[in-house]
């Protein structure tokens, strides 16, 4: 239990003040701030500049974090978001046409953050426990930032542009603290590695050899993954809006209240799986809460739209399915399917083999609503992009779940026929 606790209080620490280094700027509106770009307004081409660095830093994550040597990770992190801070700094003193550069260096750092943070918990048998912890960081992180940006805007003299740099100094002591802890962490132990699999860096040959195994079933994975990353990510970046169109505009509490249940759920129902010592059954439940996530958004939508619930709950409803799908990506359903392959490698890469596609669908969705359905308002855009993606992934769930299953099964047949045992 101590290193459970110390484990997702080190990595909740470093993670959550991560936070403050990317979001708080989603809270503020820029109006009367042209864009130099025709045909978007000046905070979605601040977003787009953002999570176009931030797609491109987890690309380059999939080589740096499946890479990383254990004793490089402290000051790599240390050194990212210094200059994610940097970036922030600049984006008040550039000229309106140039400020959206600052976005763009601000992303690129802070894609790499989470696979070195997490590459510090993976491959024990207390990563879901652990894991946990670190995940909430999804929901209640966004929310609590999100809550200081809007106070500053709201109840200080801190103008918008300055609002998000001076948000991530307030955050930069808590994260070096994280870092901190983090490295006081052993090593995992024997019995870990007889559990979980030994963790080790991956070369760029063993990296295509492990997709090429399972390439049917992570392709399935990544393309849902897209569609649930595109529609997290938007729902997220323009809570501000969605919460205004529904009546919350000037409660910035809402941020933070709202993200309560979602993570109470997310450390129970992850934690429990730490409970399942089976891989191959922890990897099918995993499949099985992603899918409950889909549903979840799907039915949230419906009664929405029927008129059955208010706003709030459906908006805390699809938040709350979105995040059931989104966080095992990002933790233990990768970790789960190393262990239940016996695969050598680490789940860094898998979880930025996702995450970097992941992000191309954020970049996508954000442009099509502007280039094809401008006038659409916020609150429309996500019921529909609900219905469509909440639909798609469930299905494409489903399918991987199949495939999984079926393939493990394969290879229990293959190492336990006499064939197999006389290796």
């Amino acid at each position: 239990m101590r290193l459970i606790l110390l484990a997702g209080l080190a990595a909740f620490i470093t993670y959550v003040s991560m936070y403050a280094f990317r979001r708080p700027f989603t809270v503020a509106t820029f109006e009367g701030v042209t864009s130099p770009v025709s045909g978007l307004d000046f905070k979605t081409t601040l977003l787009i500049a953002q999570v176009a660095g931030y797609a491109l830093s987890k690309f380059i994550g999939i080589k740096v974090v499946s890479e990383m040597q254990p004793e490089k990770r402290k000051l790599t992190l240390i050194g990212l978001i210094l200059l994610a801070w940097l970036a922030l700094g600049c984006l008040p003193l550039l000229p309106a046409q140039l400020k959206f550069m600052a976005l763009f260096a601000n992303g690129l750092p802070l894609g790499m953050v989470w696979g070195l943070v997490f590459s510090f918990l993976e491959g024990r048998k207390i990563t879901e426990a652990a894991g946990a912890i670190l995940c909430v960081t999804f929901v209640l992180g966004s929310g609590l930032v999100k809550t200081v940006g809007s106070w500053l805007l709201i109840n200080t003299g801190v103008g918008e542009m300055w609002m998000p740099f001076v948000t991530g100094g307030l955050f930069l002591p808590p994260f070096l603290a994280g870092i901190y802890l983090l490295g006081t962490l052993p090593a995992p132990s024997t019995e870990d590695i007889a559990l979980r699999q030994a963790r080790i860096p991956l070369d760029g040959t063993a990296r295509w050899q492990f997709f090429r195994d399972y390439s049917v079933g992570l392709s399935v994975l990544i393309i849902s993954y897209m569609l649930l990353t595109a529609l997290r990510d938007f729902s997220d970046n323009f809570a501000a809006e969605i919460w205004t169109a529904l009546g919350y505009g000037d409660t910035p509490e809402i941020f933070l209240l709202t993200s309560i249940p979602v993570t109470l759920l997310i450390l129970i129902m992850l934690g429990s799986l730490m409970k399942i010592r089976n891989n191959a059954t922890a990897l099918m439940v995993n499949h099985l809460i992603i899918g409950v996530g889909f549903i979840t958004v799907l039915l949230g939508t419906w009664l929405f739209d029927r008129g059955y619930i208010e706003g709030v709950f459906w908006f805390v409803a699809i938040t709350v399915g979105l995040y059931m799908s989104y966080v095992p990506f990002n933790c233990i359903l990768f970790e789960r399917l190393i262990a239940a392959t016996r695969s050598l490698g680490n789940a860094g890469f898998l979880i930025y083999l996702a995450d970097s596609f992941g992000y191309l669908g954020t970049v996508s969705i954000l442009l099509y609503k502007s280039a094809f359905q401008p006038e659409l308002s916020w609150v429309s855009f996500t019921l529909h992009g609900s219905y469509v993606i909440g639909g798609l992934g469930l299905a494409l769930t489903l399918v991987a779940m199949a495939y999984f299953h079926r393939q493990l099964d394969v290879e229990r047949s293959g190492a336990d026929s006499p064939v197999a045992q006389a290796i």
